[in-house]
């Protein structure tokens, strides 16, 4: 139905389109009010008139409705009456890994830190082979 109306309603726009651009300008706008227009007698201007009246009913009309169907199905609200949306669990229901017991990498830095190295040579060494 929402899309049977938009087509309808592209369809009204377009030809009002049409209908007002082949109407003769009186005011000279654009410089094109003089002369003979493309329909210059007095019952296609009454018709083209009636005729744009009528599209512009109708794309008034089809505004409306347009309108009226998009906010049907919305139900108001408010942000702050809602709960919270709860975290997505990850796929497989798998648990969450607990942190290791000892700390964290930050901590084994720490403690190999503390730990003294081993001294360093003295000079240069020569390969040893196995």
């Amino acid at each position: 139905m929402h899309t049977v109306v938009i087509v309808v309603h592209l369809i009204i726009v377009a030809t009002l389109t049409v209908i007002v651009l082949l109407q003769k300008s009186e005011g000279g706008g654009l410089g094109m009010g003089g002369g003979a227009g493309f329909m210059s007698s007095r019952g296609t201007a009454n018709l083209l008139t009636r005729t744009t009246a009528f599209l512009a009913a109708g794309f008034f009309a089809t505004s409306l409705f347009l309108s009226w169907l998009a906010g049907y199905d919305h139900k108001p609200g408010s942000i702050l009456d809602g709960t919270p949306a709860s975290q997505s669990q990850p796929a497989g229901g798998a648990t969450p890994v607990a942190p290791p017991a000892s700390g964290g990498l930050l901590d084994s830095l720490k403690q190999s830190e503390q730990q003294p190295a081993a001294p360093a040579p003295a000079g240069p060494q020569a390969p040893r082979s196995q």
